[in-house]
């Protein structure tokens, strides 16, 4: 089935707008305004005649300080970057690691073999609801949303998954959607991320590692999406309960958030 949110682009891993799906009162999220991605490190982006039809205005990158230190943005011509660390407070957790496989993914697979990565990117999924840095950088995310001045956006972390698929979710939600649709969301990046692994994966491999020790690293998995909704509606109640306390939206700005992200 075609996949109708994914954009292709040959400078541009996993870019999607989040735009298009129905909403559970039956409107439809507005597209054109927030496109997710993965990290914006090919040098060819800065002139990129398909993103640049895009008319993106602000590129988020929610990658740690050594992510971005390692393998920096390229930020479409006319667009302005905007660093929130979502980890800063979990800087060595299970999503950061990814980015260590470009460097290293031989040593990396042994070193974590007999880790229980499945329960650590549970754990980061609830961090993503409830540290201190998660709260910040979602707070200033959501608020560049409905920034007229902002949009259209895109925002990425390093394979788009994790940190930005939240993200997705935080920004569907609030337009409306139900969580299974969101969930929908959240699944439909696997084809793009097993793609972008597949040669790290045939190098391990090659190098005598197992790659299956590395997959729950580089995929998305229903429980990891459900241990953030279990952390939300245990610490906050609700979606709603979440952006006013854990975000700490006011009512005005989540007005102003679901009526941005909703055609119509």
């Amino acid at each position: 089935m075609t996949d109708l949110h994914r954009i292709a682009s040959a400078h541009l891993g996993n870019l999607r707008d989040i735009g298009g799906r129905g909403t559970a009162d039956g409107h439809r999220v507005a597209t054109g305004v927030a496109y997710r991605s993965a990290e914006l490190v090919d040098e060819a982006i800065v002139d990129d005649p398909d993103l640049a039809a895009l008319a993106i205005r602000t590129v988020v990158d929610l990658r740690t300080a050594d992510e971005r230190r390692t393998r920096p943005d390229r930020v479409p011509a006319g667009a302005q970057l905007v660093e929130l660390d979502v980890l800063a407070d979990l800087p060595t957790g299970a999503a950061a690691q990814v980015a260590a496989l470009f460097g290293q993914p031989g040593g990396l697979a042994h070193g974590l073999a007999g880790v229980d990565l499945g329960e650590q990117m549970r754990t980061t999924y609830r961090a993503l609801v409830s540290s201190a840095s998660a709260r910040k950088a979602y707070a200033a995310f959501v608020r560049l949303v409905v920034d007229p001045e902002r949009v259209p956006l895109i925002f990425h972390c390093t394979a788009g998954k994790d940190r930005t698929g939240w993200a997705a979710t935080i920004l569907l939600l609030a337009a409306g959607v139900t969580r299974e649709q969101a969930s929908e969301e959240f699944l439909a990046v696997n084809p793009a991320v097993h793609a972008a692994y597949a040669p790290l994966l045939s190098q391990v491999e090659a190098g005598g590692g197992d790659p299956g020790v590395l997959v729950p690293l580089l995929e998305v998995r229903a429980d990891y999406l459900q241990a953030a909704f279990d952390e939300m509606d245990r610490v906050h109640g609700s979606f709603a309960g979440y952006l006013r306390e854990g975000v700490g939206l006011s009512e005005i700005e989540i007005e102003a958030l679901g009526r941005t992200l909703r055609a119509g």
